[in-house]
């Protein structure tokens, strides 16, 4: 804490139980007027709890909280609003088909009227340095536009404390400089910003204090900029870390690459999404390619046409020679194809079936999990056991639904059940995330591995950590095309901002 300060909010002894799980044992800090403070924890270490506590989404069971020396207990984030309290999700809550003037509405209590509204918009998004037109529609955004909109929709109100949860997950190099300054200045005017994130180096970068969570209690402070990034991810877990080990790359003599894209272009299926024009990468046997790119510039639609969800001309896309661009996903996985795409709930996995039959819906075909139509449902069960054990993945049991688990565990399970089938094609969107520290070593060591073992691997994305510690070569999307590929090895962030941002001389800028 800032010495000298006075105290905004004391949280004294709060405790929150579910069933089966304490969320939050016992946890007291405080943060002082116009503190930047962290909040660092694994996965399940109960930050989402400690923040819905105090935003109003959740009652605690027992404790206190005091706002500015009176006490707080906030019934409903109207209340907490009201007592000069914001914060911004990091999963935006915004209508596409709307206008950014017209969504600020939405999120305040009494709106003045439209045109007066969309001049103050105006005018504080100057101020802070997000300069954003009231009048775009949100779908034409891209998600760090969107990210100030919710920012700006906060400061309209003007917070004395505001919660950012994981607010960088979605920006590029640059994007996170310009929220940086704009977290400055409000901090600077007093506001004080409680910072829950999982990329260590910017909380070094930007907070004064920070306190870690490990199981629900709070391990520790410390301030940020003294100790190294290591030692704050070691405090979180509990343990010694080791980074991911490579090994030597060999020669695997093949004349054809084990996935090859040439000039592919799609339309999106998705609203407001973005068509592919003219992407072309080969990736040999062996070899990963990371793709960088914000949110919206063509990531999901590029997982969705290779893992044949989205059909393209049969040449467009080709497997040792093979054409398959024309195949629908089970003919790939018959050749060895396996993917992950980002949203884990809906898409990666069914909400409402259990880990075991959700087990079964990717790896029926590569581990043979049926037979004459009837389904091994003894072999499924031993294998999903397999990848909970080898996985971490922390849940009472396979037969859980989907839905119950905490979104890291989801994300652990399924990141293995892609990477246990002895792929030949990898496509992964979004490897860790949400996942903490250690997990995401883990996983990333997985993928090493399947590399190793011969997989061509593309992992597409937005945590430039994953891209610059798996990949061999690295390139970026955007607005639907694909920056060429340069060796990852010496790339600087500013290259790779460059290149996330639509700089698409990069090959001269680069010599790899």
């Amino acid at each position: 804490m800032t010495t000298g300060n006075e105290v905004l909010l004391s949280i004294e002894g709060v405790t929150k139980a579910y069933p089966g799980v304490v969320a939050n044992s016992d946890v007291s800090f405080e943060i002082s007027k116009g503190e930047i403070h962290a909040l660092l924890g694994e996965n399940g270490a109960g930050k989402s709890t400690l923040v819905k506590m105090i935003y109003g989404l959740v009652k605690p069971d027992s404790g206190r909280m005091r706002l500015r020396g009176a006490a707080y207990a906030p019934s409903q984030p109207s209340a907490a609003r009201g007592a000069g309290v914001a914060m911004v999700f990091q999963h935006f809550s915004l209508f596409e088909a709307l206008n950014v003037a017209e969504n600020v509405a939405l999120g305040m209590e009494n709106p003045p009227k439209m045109r007066e509204l969309a001049e103050r918009i105006s005018t504080v998004s100057q101020e802070y340095g997000l300069p954003l037109d009231p009048s775009r529609m949100v779908g034409d955004l891209s998600a760090g536009e969107r990210q100030r909109v919710e920012i700006i929709r906060c400061l309209l109100q003007d917070p004395k404390l505001l919660i950012m949860d994981e607010p960088t997950s979605v920006l590029t190099p640059q994007e996170v400089d310009i929220l940086f300054q704009t977290l400055r200045q409000l901090s600077s005017e007093g506001t004080a910003i409680l910072y829950i994130s999982h990329k260590l180096e910017e909380i070094r970068a930007l907070c004064d204090e920070a306190t870690i969570l490990r199981r629900g209690k709070v391990v520790g402070t410390c301030t940020p900029r003294d100790v190294s990034a290591r030692e704050m991810a070691e405090l979180m877990v509990g343990a010694v870390l080791t980074p991911p080990a490579r090994a030597a790359s060999k020669d695997w003599g093949d004349a054809e690459a084990a996935l090859e894209v040439a000039g592919l272009s799609v339309d999106s299926p998705i609203p407001f999404g973005t068509a592919l024009k003219e992407v072309s990468f080969t990736v040999q046997r062996g070899e990963v390619l990371g793709i960088a790119g914000v949110a919206g510039n063509g990531q999901d639609e590029l997982l969705l046409a290779l893992s044949g969800e989205l059909r393209a001309r049969p040449d467009m896309v080709k497997s040792f020679g093979k054409p398959l661009g024309g195949m629908g996903p089970n003919e790939r996985r018959v050749l060895g194809f396996v993917a992950a795409p980002e949203d884990r709930l809906g898409h990666a996995a069914a909400p409402d079936m259990s880990l075991v039959e959700n087990a079964l819906l990717s790896g029926a075909v590569r581990k043979k999990l049926t037979t004459n139509g009837f389904i091994d449902w003894g072999g499924t069960k031993a294998w999903a056991e397999e990848i909970v054990a080898q996985y971490d993945v922390r849940t009472p049991g396979t037969w859980v639904a989907a839905r119950a688990l905490s979104g890291g565990n989801l994300q652990k399970f399924l990141m293995g059940r892609e990477l246990s089938q002895s792929p030949e094609v990898v496509i992964i969107n979004q490897p860790t995330w949400g996942v903490d520290a250690a997990a995401a070593a883990f996983i990333r060591q997985e993928i090493l591995n399947r590399a190793q073992d011969g997989a061509a691997v593309v992992v597409i994305s937005q945590d430039l950590d994953d891209l610059l510690e798996v990949s061999d070569r690295f390139a970026a999307l955007n607005e639907g095309r694909l920056t060429p590929s340069v060796p990852t090895e010496g790339l600087t962030v500013e290259e790779i901002g460059l290149m996330m941002g639509g700089a698409h001389g990069m090959e001269t800028a680069h010599h790899g």
